[in-house]
């Protein structure tokens, strides 16, 4: 785990100052609201339905247990005991009093965590594969790039007025485990013919009110050149972005109207032109960030482990969770264990301050002292022995976290929607509940398999409805809430934006028609298709026929 350097410190110690002395000065009544508005989002403070929102940044989605057990006690002692986990690897507490921000923020620098970036036409909290460095598939730990990045981005004053915000994530797996296609630059490490390493650069992807998936304009780009490469890229965004339409102002749109090849032309012309000394990462720098994710404290280990074997034979609940929520690892002996935090019946991706608590615990006494969040708003223990699988399970258990549905038909994404955000123009979290309740059954939703749902309270696609197997949007009509169906997306490798059923639905028809669907794949499904299989084999006509044959 990266921890870091004085001048890490000393920054979060001069940024706490400094917001310390507005919030003063806006309690008081000396600034107005509007004066004090980008200075609340320079620290990822928003001002929601209800109250204030603080957005705390998780750079690739690590935490140790001392940061994890410091966000418990932050929820629970200035929140109403919980926090939500969001698929920028974020966590959101949504109850924040404006006079306590600053002391929060004073809390969050003790271990190394603050809310910089998580707001504002800048570069934003850098995602990763929530399984780096310990998944077999990657060929380097993107966990390395990804700090890099965030430290040259990190009040980069060329860059912190961007036409629009900006998100980047980073990946080094076959396995696209980090959505790099719906990002606005999405970067994938891999190997050339010759052994080099380098990076596929994907730029334009987003979701929101006009979703694109990225382009590649450079197929392997040396690592040693990354950052004078997104440099150049940025350089080109912030000449040539929107900046008097907002809606036009991200890097998918300019990226679409030049067209990826002329962007890309534009990109190696400002690459060619710029020196890159003093830009591209030094060679002992690069040295320094890797050695803090040298792997350290694996034990050599038989890769069969008789107590988890066992196990899995005696106890039909274990079983299952061993199926879906233990994943393998590089070493022999170890596994990456999910941790759901999509209870059915519970908010997708909420996390009580006792259970992080538990969670902070299992990660100190059986996974190296990490956690990682996933975009998919769960959570993961990502090295643990074999061994020690069958008592983190009965831990999470006991904690209501053991839910046995990683990938499966109730581990749904959905954003805060209408119950907290001020954009939002429906209710995300009840729709999220209805569905999951209908497919409570673990033996039914293992019989569905892999189906991912995805659901947004409004057009800004915090749910990343468009690359859901089946997303979910939310919209207004006339003061009430329906919802806009589509079909066929994906955020992994095999990335899609889905395609519209049919008119949207009114609240109480919506896990109905989630449940149609349902039956159409399973009646039509060939053997071992996965829903979305399913539908680009037969297309989209017998689910609409389905969900709308009585509306005829």
């Amino acid at each position: 785990m990266y921890r870091y350097d004085e001048i890490d410190r000393a920054i979060l110690t001069d940024r706490v100052a400094e917001f310390r002395e507005q919030a003063t000065r806006r309690l008081a009544g000396l600034i107005t609201e509007d004066q004090f508005k980008p200075i609340r989002l320079m620290n990822g403070l928003y001002l929601q339905l209800h109250a204030y929102m603080l957005r705390i940044a998780i750079p690739y989605g690590a935490l140790t247990s001392a940061k994890l057990r410091k966000l418990a006690y932050i929820a629970r002692t200035y929140d109403k005991g919980y926090g939500h986990f969001t698929t920028r690897t974020n966590l959101q507490l949504h109850w924040i009093k404006l006079r306590d921000a600053p002391d929060i923020l004073e809390h969050l620098a003790e271990v190394e965590l603050h809310s910089i970036q998580t707001s504002g036409n800048c570069i934003r909290n850098l995602t990763a594969d929530p399984h780096a460095g310990a998944t077999a598939d990657e060929v380097d730990d993107p966990r390395v790039w990804a700090e890099a990045i965030r430290q040259w981005s990190t009040f980069h004053p060329e860059f912190s007025f961007l036409p629009r915000k900006f998100k980047i994530a980073v990946t080094a797996a076959a396995t696209d485990r980090a959505a790099i296609k719906v990002y606005d630059i999405g970067l994938r490490l891999h190997r050339a013919e010759d052994g080099e390493l380098g990076f596929e650069v994907l730029v334009g992807g987003g979701l929101g009110r006009t979703p694109y998936l990225g382009s590649t304009i450079r197929k392997h780009l040396p690592t040693r050149h990354l950052l004078s490469y997104l440099q150049a890229i940025l350089r080109v965004y912030n000449r040539a972005g929107r900046r008097d339409n907002a809606w036009k102002a991200r890097i998918k749109i300019l990226v679409s109207s030049l067209g990826a090849e002329e962007f890309a032309r534009q990109v190696e012309e400002e690459w060619e032109r710029e020196p890159r000394d003093g830009v591209d990462l030094p060679d002992e720098e690069l040295a320094r960030i890797r050695a803090a994710f040298a792997p350290q404290g694996f034990e050599t280990l038989p890769p069969v482990s008789a107590a988890f074997q066992s196990a899995k034979a005696n106890d039909r609940a274990f079983a299952r969770f061993a199926r879906h929520n233990v994943k393998p690892h590089k070493v022999p002996g170890y596994a990456i264990v999910d941790v759901s935090l999509k209870a059915p019946g519970e908010t997708p991706g909420d996390c009580s301050a006792d259970q992080m608590d538990v969670v902070a615990d299992l990660a100190e006494r059986f996974s190296h002292d990490e956690v990682r969040v996933s975009y998919e708003q769960n959570l993961i223990l990502p090295h643990v022995k074999l061994d020690d699988v069958p008592q983190v399970y009965a831990e999470l258990e006991a904690a209501g976290l053991a839910t046995p549905n990683i990938g499966l038909i109730s581990d749904i994404i959905a954003c805060p929607g209408l119950d907290y955000c001020a954009l939002a123009n429906a209710r995300a979290i009840p729709i999220a509940q209805d569905i999951a309740k209908r497919f409570a059954d673990p033996e039914r939703a293992e019989v569905v398999g892999e189906l991912k749902i995805k659901i947004s309270g409004c057009i800004n696609a915090c749910g990343h409805h468009h690359v859901g197997h089946i997303g979910i949007l939310g919209v207004d009509k006339k003061g009430e809430e329906f919802y806009q169906l589509t079909l066929g997306g994906s955020g992994a490798e095999d990335a899609e934006v889905g395609k519209m059923l049919g008119p949207a639905l009114p609240a109480d028809k919506v896990a109905d028609a989630v449940e149609q669907l349902v039956e159409v794949y399973m009646r039509e499904r060939a053997e071992g298709e996965r829903f979305l299989d399913t539908f680009r084999r037969t297309g989209m006509s017998p689910f609409k026929e389905a969900v709308y044959a009585d509306a005829r």
